[in-house]
């Protein structure tokens, strides 16, 4: 990526997808080239917790609401230490941040760390167009990456990008050290998490809860986890391909093997689908957004989540299956596409959501999930 950031909002800009569509508008943000799988979000707010997401890493996000940057960019909600969208496209962005805690425009954050992106094109028909034909690649090009270029030579530079199928990422996101995030008030637990690209909200939403989180690199191993004595075992959300993640895989079947009480979200929840035997394949367009509507068949509540999966688990919907940990069963399902949400294990204390329980940047419908969390190392304990 290069990047430059002078008078972006005057300078013209191009979005080239795989299949050749192209859309015309301006900078926005950084002004250079980029590239990514092109996908959508639906949600109305929210969109700083979206940017700073690492399971959008290598992704061009459109947003589909059509007005984005009004409330500002602040140093209180990013959920990581950076943006982790390699670009950005809205239709009408904000002339003018008008929030209180705002300190920043998100014009200018996005400059200030070189995320190219795009403005003043169709983002409805943009997305019609991904739900029709599928996520692809994309890139975005403005100023020297694309004056004097022709449309060809940006398109082939587009299909020369890697696919996000087969993509191995979350060790690329993740944090390299351990660290520890304390319980709030008296400590009751130790949990050992996984950093497949997790979001900072979750460790807190556990610490809430009188928990210890020490959260471990991706590559962390059954020693590294069990040295720190855990009550229970998280892994966190995070980008890729869960196909490609043959590590967390194992390590998960081991600390299954050794029934300690374990909950996975997003990533977690599909690297539980593969260990328990049930394979995983690449959604069309998946579900990006904080308006999902899943249904818990534990308890026959629907809830509306915050979504960020472009992949899935692929586990009967009718019937308990059999595994090499016992029996489990598909507990959350999508109610637009029948997609599976939500494992558990019957026989013993684990359990794992497709989507983002932490409610940053909302809803709190799901907030229940970390008690049910709590309760099973209770349970255990007892």
């Amino acid at each position: 990526m290069t990047t430059s950031t002078r008078g972006a909002a005057k300078t013209p800009a191009v979005l080239v997808l795989e299949d050749g569509r192209i859309f015309r508008g301006r900078a926005y943000g950084a002004v250079g080239e980029t590239f990514g799988e092109a996908v959508f979000s639906t949600g109305m707010t929210g969109y700083q917790e979206t940017l700073t997401d690492p399971s959008y890493h290598r992704q061009v996000v459109v947003m589909t609401a059509p007005h984005v940057g009004n409330t500002g960019v602040n140093d209180e909600d990013p959920e990581s230490g950076r943006i982790w969208v390699s670009g950005y496209v809205v239709r009408d962005p904000a002339r003018v941040s008008s929030n209180w805690r705002a300190q920043r425009s998100l014009d200018e954050e996005l400059e200030r760390q070189g995320v190219v992106g795009i403005s003043g094109i169709d983002t409805r028909a943009l997305t019609r167009h991904l739900r029709e034909r599928g996520a692809m690649r994309v890139g975005i090009f403005s100023g020297d990456a694309w004056t004097g270029v022709r449309d060809e030579a940006l398109l082939a530079k587009v299909q020369e990008q890697p696919q996000m199928k087969g993509a191995n990422l979350s060790a690329e996101v993740a944090t390299k050290e351990t660290y520890v995030v304390p319980a709030i008030g008296t400590k009751k637990f130790t949990v050992a998490a996984v950093d497949l690209g997790i979001k900072g909200m979750t460790p807190h939403r556990m610490a809430e809860r009188g928990i210890e989180v020490h959260v471990l690199p991706a590559t962390a191993t059954a020693e590294d986890i069990y040295a720190v004595n855990p009550d229970g075992v998280f892994f966190s959300n995070g980008p890729g391909d869960p196909a490609t993640a043959d590590g967390p895989v194992g390590v998960m079947r081991a600390v299954l093997e050794r029934k300690t009480p374990l909950f996975g979200i997003c990533f977690g929840n599909q690297i539980l689908g593969r260990a328990l035997g049930f394979g995983t394949y690449k959604l069309k367009y998946g579900h990006r957004g904080i308006n999902q509507p899943v249904q818990d068949r534990t308890t026959g509540k629907v809830e509306v989540t915050a979504h960020n999966h472009g992949f899935a688990v692929d586990a009967p919907l009718d019937k308990i299956s059999d595994t090499p940990f016992g029996r489990a069963e598909v507990s959350h399902v999508c109610l637009n596409d029948d997609v599976v949400e939500g494992l558990q294990l019957l026989d013993q204390p684990a359990f794992s959501v497709q989507y983002h329980p932490e409610a940053a940047a909302g809803p709190h419908d799901a907030a229940y999930l970390f008690d049910r969390f709590v309760s099973l190392m209770e349970a255990e304990r007892a």
